[in-house]
Order: structure tokens, then C-alpha cells, then sequence
């Protein structure tokens, strides 16, 4: 039987941040996921400079070999409303291709990985548990995203009770000709609201790729939603006529919209396992890493005490970072429908800083300092 110190269960940017981070200290970490990598990751796929800090990520580096598009500025709307752009002097963002990103992220955390295996069985053996019979360990973090077996074992409901954000997306390499066509810029993402302002739907050009997709904060008519939103696209000129057709689908919680169990003896959750995502955007990039290295300092700091009172720091340090869950959730989506209400999004002021700066580049939140 297999050993190790701690068991990561799945290998996205919170398992794979939660290896590195545990591997700097010197422990024997496994990473277990049911996919092979590369594999592609319904997302729309940017990382904001302070995560690019927290990860120690060498830009120049990394952009010789994959993906990295700088953003400089945003267009934003109602979905058949009026647009308005907004420019920044430097670089706010910078976008990846997630089956470039997470692939990169999950070599470079030095464990050892087992992929194309996923979580049959779990049993508990003394201090142990014991997986699939044959992988040994007094520790488990569970970074299988919203659908988790980790998160099932420690009693979350997947998909019943649960108020889940539901997204399609799709991205594609563009044709000679459906470069021409294109009209988005990839130093300038769109995102429009739909005018309802329970989702919003995405566009962004990433060299010769272009990623699609919608997001709502339920999976109702969602699929009417998102041809509404392509139709809008071509209408203004702003992609191709002859897209592709096979979006792929995601679901994940919103920070604040469903509580699920955090730790237990021997476990945690992190990144969409846990329910991170943050609650104005919906992006998830950002507190999956954070999550995952406050998760590691979390697991190093117990000393193979891995007892529920012992881990039960890292419980604090999410609500210290994001927020007390249940007034995050509540607040931020109100908010978000009954101020907002279409009107603003032509006001430069606020869609600067508060759509953009506030709700999805979280620009006045310090860069997570690792332990």
C-alpha cells in the first residue's frame, strides 16, 4: 500500500497551490485526479497580478511557452444595452488558457501525481484513511470542485439544496477567417449582464483563441440564455457567424450561497470544493489558490496533529479573508439586482470601481502573504 503525508483529491489551481505550498515545507504529497492533464476547464480564464504575486509566477517565463494575454481594459453592458469601455494605464489581468494554466500549476508542485484515478472508496483506519485500498494517508484535502467526493463523504448535499451558479462556455482556435471576423480585442474582455442581473455572459481573445460563455445563478433556461447572448454577439459584430456549437457546462457555489462543512478530522475543502467562488463575479481562480495556500499553512502548522480542533485555524483564516459566509452571500447578491438594476452599468465612476475594480479584479484586496 501507498504512503503519504497528505492526500490531495483533485489537481486544479486550489489542490495543485495546496501541493506546491506543502512540498516547500517538505512533506510527502500525493495529488489524485480523475482526469488526465492537460484537460480543458469550463472557464473563462484570467488571472489578476495578485495572483500571478502569490504564486511566485515568472510571467516572462511562463509567456514563452503558453498563453499569457495582458489586459489593459474592459467592455462592459447590458446584453442588448449600451457598452462602455474602460481603460487602465497598466495591466490589470492577464489571460491564460486553463488547459495550459492548471497542467502548468500541477507539474511545477513537485508531487506525486495520480492521475486518471478517481476516489471509489474511503474508510476511516485508526489515524488513516485508507483510499481506493490501496493509498495510506493521515490527511485529505478535497479540490474536486463542486462535485467533490471529499465534500460528499463529509456530508454535502451535491446538487440538492444547494443554489449553484450553472455556466456553458466554449473555447475554440480561430479560423484565418474567423480572425478577420472577430472583433474583440484580447487585450479588452467583454462582459455583459443579463437584464435580469442573475448572470452574465463573457467574450474574450486570447491570440488566436476565443473563449464564449454564460454564467446564471440557476440552470434555468440556461441554454436559451446563452443563444440569446451569441445572437446578440453576431448582431454586433463582435464574433464570428459560424462559432462552434458545443459548449461544455459547469456548476459551482457562490461564497456566502450554500455552506458546506469546511474540515472534519483528517480533512478539508478548498478552492470549489468548499464553496469559494466569489459571490459579485463568480470567479473562482483567485480563492481556489488562496484557499489552497491557507489550507497548507493550515496542515503544516498542526505537526501530523491532524485533529478537527487542530485544523479549525483554517476555518478562521477563510472568514478572515472573505468574509463571514452567510452576511457575504446574502448582502453582496441583493445588492447586486436591486442597486445595480442595469442603470449604473452606463456610469464610468461605477462600473470602474465597483463592477470592475470591486467585483471582479478584487483590486483593493492585499496580495495573500503564504506562510
Amino acid at each position: 500500500m501507498e504512503t503519504c503525508d497528505v492526500l490531495i483529491v483533485g489537481g486544479g489551481p486550489a489542490g495543485s497551490s495546496c501541493a506546491w505550498q506543502l512540498r516547500r515545507h517538505g512533506l510527502n504529497v500525493m495529488v489524485m485526479d480523475k482526469e488526465p492533464f492537460p484537460r480543458d476547464k469550463v472557464c473563462a480564464g484570467w488571472i489578476t497580478p495578485a495572483v500571478v504575486q502569490e504564486l511566485q509566477l515568472d510571467t516572462e517565463a511562463y509567456a514563452k511557452q503558453h498563453v499569457l494575454q495582458r489586459i489593459t481594459a474592459f467592455r462592459t453592458g447590458l446584453i442588448d444595452g449600451n457598452e462602455l469601455e474602460t481603460h487602465y494605464p497598466s495591466t490589470v489581468s492577464f489571460g491564460i488558457r486553463r488547459c495550459e494554466f492548471d497542467d502548468y500549476l500541477l507539474q511545477r508542485s513537485d508531487a506525486h501525481l495520480r492521475l486518471c484515478q478517481p476516489l471509489k472508496s474511503l474508510q476511516r483506519d485508526g489515524k488513516q484513511w485508507v483510499v481506493n485500498d490501496a493509498i495510506s494517508t493521515p490527511m485529505i484535502v478535497g479540490a474536486g470542485g463542486h462535485f467533490c467526493p471529499v465534500a460528499r463523504f463529509m456530508g454535502a448535499k451535491l446538487g440538492a439544496n444547494e443554489p449553484a451558479v450553472a455556466a456553458k462556455e466554449i473555447e475554440f482556435e480561430m479560423s484565418p477567417a474567423q480572425r478577420e471576423d472577430c472583433q474583440v480585442r484580447g487585450d479588452t474582455p467583454e462582459l455583459y449582464f443579463c437584464r435580469d442581473m442573475k448572470g452574465y455572459g463573457w467574450c474574450f481573445r486570447k491570440g488566436n483563441h476565443l473563449n464564449i460563455g454564460l454564467g446564471r445563478e440557476d440552470n434555468h433556461l440556461l441554454s436559451e440564455h446563452l443563444g440569446y447572448f451569441c445572437d446578440f454577439l453576431k448582431q454586433r459584430g463582435r464574433i464570428p457567424q459560424d462559432i462552434p456549437d458545443h459548449f461544455h457546462g459547469h456548476a459551482y457555489l457562490l461564497y456566502g450561497h450554500a455552506v458546506r462543512k469546511q474540515i472534519d478530522d483528517g480533512m478539508l475543502l478548498v478552492g470549489d470544493a468548499a464553496g469559494l467562488a466569489y459571490p459579485q463575479s463568480g470567479e473562482g481562480i483567485r480563492p481556489a489558490v488562496e484557499s489552497g495556500l491557507m489550507a497548507a499553512a493550515t496542515i503544516v502548522a498542526a505537526r501530523k496533529d491532524y485533529r478537527c480542533e487542530q485544523l479549525l485555524p483554517y476555518a478562521s483564516r477563510l472568514t478572515e479573508r472573505f468574509g463571514d459566509a452567510a452576511a457575504t452571500g446574502s448582502a453582496e447578491s441583493s445588492f447586486l439586482r436591486s442597486f445595480i438594476a442595469g442603470k449604473l452599468l452606463d456610469n464610468k465612476w461605477f462600473t470602474r470601481h465597483v463592477v470592475l475594480d470591486r467585483w471582479f479584479l478584487h483590486s483593493t484586496q492585499p496580495v495573500l502573504q503564504a506562510a
